[in-house]
């Protein structure tokens, strides 16, 4: 009796690692590939035909640094919009495992957009973002760290 009762609760708690692990939304830290700095908290939401969009909720810039402000160089819709509060991931959806394709991704200092895929590590807690253009092998990587759920 003793050893079916923890067998189901092994089982619940690795099923609920799974889902957990699969699960992008909330809230992320954008880590700079370059520096290793935090540049942004990106929220990640699922819309209702299953893509993941992201939107930045607070700017983190670098002590001594005046972050723009507007993504001036972007183009439309993004044009002169605010930088906070912009929708800068599009589209992302879940393709198999832990792995994510089929994006966009804006940067919003250069105002170029990228295509993008995501692999989410087993534990959920990391993002490995790859944007590029045209294939895969001409583009840089980020990795964002879980803030919150």
């Amino acid at each position: 009796m003793i050893k079916k009762a923890l067998i189901s609760i092994f089982n619940l708690f690795t099923l609920t690692s799974v889902v957990y692990a699969q699960d992008i939304t909330g809230t992320w830290r954008q880590i700079d590939d370059q520096t290793g700095t935090s540049k942004a908290l990106i929220e990640i939401r699922k819309e209702s035909n299953n893509s993941y969009t992201g939107k930045i909720v607070k700017i983190t810039p670098l002590p001594g640094y005046t972050p723009k402000e507007k993504c001036v160089n972007c183009p439309p819709p993004y044009t002169e919009k605010p930088i906070l509060g912009l929708d800068v991931l599009k589209g992302l959806k879940h393709d198999k495992e832990n792995n994510f394709t089929g994006g966009k991704i804006l940067d919003p200092l250069s105002g170029k957009i990228y295509a993008m895929k995501a692999k989410l590590s087993p534990n959920g807690k990391r993002l490995q973002m790859r944007g590029y253009i045209g294939v895969s092998a001409l583009g840089r990587s980020q990795t964002w760290i879980r803030d919150s759920p």
